[in-house]
């Protein structure tokens, strides 16, 4: 079972809720938790909060994140959180650049004052972020008084300028920022219409229009940002395949990922690498 922060207001669509909820779940239900369980839970740990992207609601990200919590292989001295946001929410569906959902960024601000009055004794706070998740985790670390060890973006579905321009307070707030990108995301190459939205591009091609984080990378790298970002173009790595979770991944786990972002599909292609790959490059940038 794994432990969540759970910021929406309904299971399915809606907005954010009037506050956080806690609970432990996976794919066969949730089951309330207390604060002071989860003040003991993250007592003295090194924390790491990941959360899901857009399109994805409660059920779904409690799967996904469930799902990937195991592949991380994290040491005794860490523990794992999820944080569930209303990221299929019709805001979300219309994916535009620079204008992002209204629900990202208010589940960040109560996540962030969340994990400040009630982390405080955990030995720090790193997050992890997939998709439009990244705005979510960038409005966190934004709120929050108490300085981030890691913050590691996955896919990120939010400005190339985001660390420079309107999160531009968040490197002076984190020790490190590790990303990963990828050009064969075309979810982030096209913004896709759902329902009556038109679709809009969002690429360098394009250049009226801001390029994704996670398709080319920051466009001007803070300090403290750790190369290397980009997954090789033949990996054909997407960007539904740093979570996913159907089929669950099969792969051998690998317990660090490849020296470097290079070479030949790691584990062979087998069943599941993406995730595993994408767990274990986590994994190590949070050590």
């Amino acid at each position: 079972m794994s432990v969540f922060l759970n910021t929406r207001a309904l299971s399915g669509g809606g907005g954010v809720a009037a506050q956080v909820s806690v609970c432990t779940a996976n794919v066969s239900g949730a089951t309330p938790m207390s604060l002071d369980a989860l003040k003991s839970f993250v007592y003295g740990k090194d924390v790491l909060i990941a959360t899901h992207g857009f399109n994805v609601n409660q059920a779904a990200g409690i799967q996904c994140l469930s799902a990937w919590e195991p592949l991380l292989l994290l040491p005794p001295t860490a523990v794992f959180v999820g944080l569930l946001w209303p990221g299929d929410s019709d805001s979300v569906y219309a994916l535009s650049y620079p204008v992002e959902p209204r629900n990202a960024m208010d589940a960040g601000t109560m996540a962030g004052q969340f994990v400040d009055a009630n982390f405080g004794n955990a030995a720090s706070i790193s997050f992890a972020a997939h998709s439009l998740g990244a705005r979510v985790a960038l409005q966190a670390v934004t709120t929050m008084s108490r300085q981030v060890r890691r913050l590691m973006v996955m896919a990120g579905a939010i400005s190339d300028d985001c660390l420079t321009n309107e999160f531009a307070s968040v490197p002076g707030k984190v020790d490190s920022i590790s990303l990963l990108a990828s050009l064969e995301d075309t979810v982030l190459q096209w913004a896709f219409p759902i329902g009556d939205f038109v679709a809009e591009i969002v690429g360098k091609d394009h250049p009226w229009w801001q390029s994704a984080l996670g398709r080319y990378g920051p466009k001007t790298p803070p300090a403290h940002f750790q190369p290397p970002y980009q997954i090789p173009s033949p990996w054909n790595y997407g960007h539904l395949n740093y979570l996913q979770t159907d089929p669950p991944a099969q792969a051998p786990i690998p317990s660090q990922p490849p020296p470097a972002i290079s070479g030949s599909v790691p584990r062979g292609g087998a069943q599941g690498w993406q995730q595993a790959w994408s767990a274990a490059f986590v994994a190590s940038r949070f050590a």
